[in-house]
């Protein structure tokens, strides 16, 4: 089923998503199309009229000061395009470049921003044949929109550049031929419409949000796994607890963990944890040496998780708003409006929301990586895992190093993707003679949050696979009934080790796994109890 952009309907993260992922065909309704068609002609008269508009009847950039006259139009706008596309690096994925050129359509298709309709039809059909134009990764300023990604895939709608096109890379206007489709013949400001916006940083940003998502709800019940692996304590995750502090996410997290951890045999309570310590107080006669190490409440890192993920979550939401404010935005200069019979100038292609929300993902995903970090140390220090062998090596420990290793990639990747949240969208630079003098890095923020997801994954991946490990040293009978489907899901990747071998592709295919669509079935909650809605727990707080 294809997705039809509708004017009077948001577009949600998801259905682009979706429409990226899946290949599945997009269009617009009658309105939209009627929309475009309107904000077209309103232009044409006021270029009749001898008005002068930006990048219409002048220069673009640094040249905005020269007059074009509306005969150089097509000559204008290709060499726009042309002159602009100066990225560098890898290209782009597929999927990603598919989500870049959906979110443009649907900028373009509220009909702000003055394009033929007969050319949006062209996108629309590029996309629709799966001609996939081949964008270089860096260069982005992220400010006079994503030009240089952008200005590829105009490039390639009249038959220039390069494309991929069903699994070779081929000149943009071959690829055009092959798939049945007329190259596009650019009149004033329509070069300008392609490319002028932040469809780049959005489209990156949409897909990377929505998988920082996933990881982060199924974070919740590889939290709950862990606190069985470590033998941890379930009272501070009491809803209760978590009501006198009005946090949403800090409560969400809390009880969902709290809720998953009801019927495991695990996880300890504190009553027990008293009694215990209570009768080695009373029998011992003061000999604090008896017995393994036992204390009434747990390490920050199990104890505090609903502080630190709550946070977290609440991030999330203000950034899943943000970027889908930001999809269902025109971000174009100059705008047409035929509502208002006017046309403006503004600053709407400036990129400034995206950077500081990747920004915040990047910051959210590596409290995560620290969080999971310092798990894996207490599974392998056997002097704060409540009774696990030193680095999860039961079998000839001394001849085996168990999971020693696995922390040198942890301590690594948290390391490095620490240096990688320092804020993009305050690096400003200056740029085309002052004209472009504060910028937003929008591009690459989106770029780096994927990075920092990625080197999340792996570090959540390396504390998932201790986690299991432990569980299965101290008995998974004793599993909780939301924790068990976890972990049988990874044992059918990586079994218990009890013997030395190199676990690299155990821990790329674990990543791969929670990086996947398949992850967010193992998030929910073993059942709709009441008192663990979402919206109980907004009474609550």
């Amino acid at each position: 089923m294809g997705l039809t952009i509708r004017l009077d309907n948001r577009v949600s993260l998801d259905q682009v998503a979706r429409a990226a992922l899946d290949r599945r065909p997009v269009d617009l309704d009658d309105r939209s199309w009627h929309r475009v068609a309107e904000s077209r002609s309103l232009l044409d008269e006021f270029v009749a009229d001898g008005r002068i508009i930006y990048g219409v009847t002048t220069g673009v950039g640094g040249f905005a000061d020269r007059f074009v006259p509306a005969a150089d139009a097509q000559r204008l706008q290709e060499n726009l395009i042309r002159a602009v596309a100066t990225n560098v690096g890898a290209y782009l994925d597929e999927d990603t470049t598919r989500a870049i050129m959906i979110t443009r359509i649907v900028s373009l298709s509220l009909g702000n921003s003055a394009i033929r309709p007969e050319n949006l039809r062209i996108y629309i059909a590029m996309l629709n044949a799966d001609v996939v134009p081949c964008i270089p990764e860096k260069g982005s300023l992220g400010t006079s929109g994503d030009l240089g990604p952008l200005a590829y895939i105009a490039m390639v709608s009249i038959g220039q550049w390069k494309a991929r096109y069903r699994g070779e890379i081929l000149d943009g206007g071959e690829a055009l031929r092959r798939a049945g489709i007329t190259p596009a013949r650019l009149g004033y400001k329509e070069g300008l419409a392609m490319i002028n916006g932040t469809a780049g940083m959005v489209g990156i940003a949409l897909l990377t949000y929505r998988s920082a998502r996933r990881l982060v709800e199924l974070y919740h019940v590889i939290s709950a796994l862990a606190i069985e692996g470590l033998a941890g304590i379930v009272d501070p995750f009491d809803p209760r607890v978590h009501a006198v502090k009005p946090h949403r996410g800090q409560a969400r997290a809390a009880a969902r963990i709290h809720r998953g951890l009801r019927d495991s045999g695990l996880a300890r309570s504190e009553r027990d944890i008293e009694a215990i310590l209570a009768a080695r107080r009373d029998g011992a006669a003061g000999n604090t040496a008896t017995g393994a190490r036992m204390a009434i409440e747990d390490a920050y890192s199990i104890r505090c998780t609903p502080q630190i993920l709550g946070p977290v979550l609440d991030s999330l939401d203000w950034i899943e708003t943000t970027v889908e404010n930001e999809l269902n935005s025109t971000s174009d200069n100059p705008i047409v409006l035929p509502d208002v019979g006017e046309a403006f100038h503004n600053g709407h292609f400036h990129g400034q929301y995206i950077a500081m929300a990747m920004d915040h993902l990047g910051i959210a995903l590596t409290t995560v990586t620290n969080l999971a970090n310092r798990r894996v140390d207490r599974f392998l220090d056997q002097s704060n895992s409540n009774g696990l062998p030193p680095f999860l090596c039961r079998e000839d420990p001394g001849l085996r190093l168990g999971l020693m290793g696995g922390q040198f990639m942890t301590a690594s990747v948290t390391a490095e993707t620490r240096t990688l949240t320092v804020p993009v969208s305050i690096q400003s630079l200056t740029s085309t003679a002052d004209f472009q003098d504060i910028v937003s890095f929008g591009f690459v923020a989106a770029r780096r949050a994927k990075e920092i997801l990625r080197n999340a994954a792996y570090v959540i991946a390396f504390e998932l696979l201790c986690a299991c490990q432990a569980v299965d040293i101290r008995g998974a009978d004793g599993l909780s009934s939301w924790t068990r489907p976890l972990y049988e899901r990874v044992r059918a990747i990586v079994p218990y080790l009890d013997r030395d071998i190199t676990i690299t592709d155990h821990l790329e295919a674990l990543a791969e796994f929670l990086l996947s669509e398949e992850a967010g079935d193992f998030a929910g909650l073993p059942s709709d109890d009441e008192e663990y809605r979402d919206d109980r727990i907004a009474e609550h707080v």
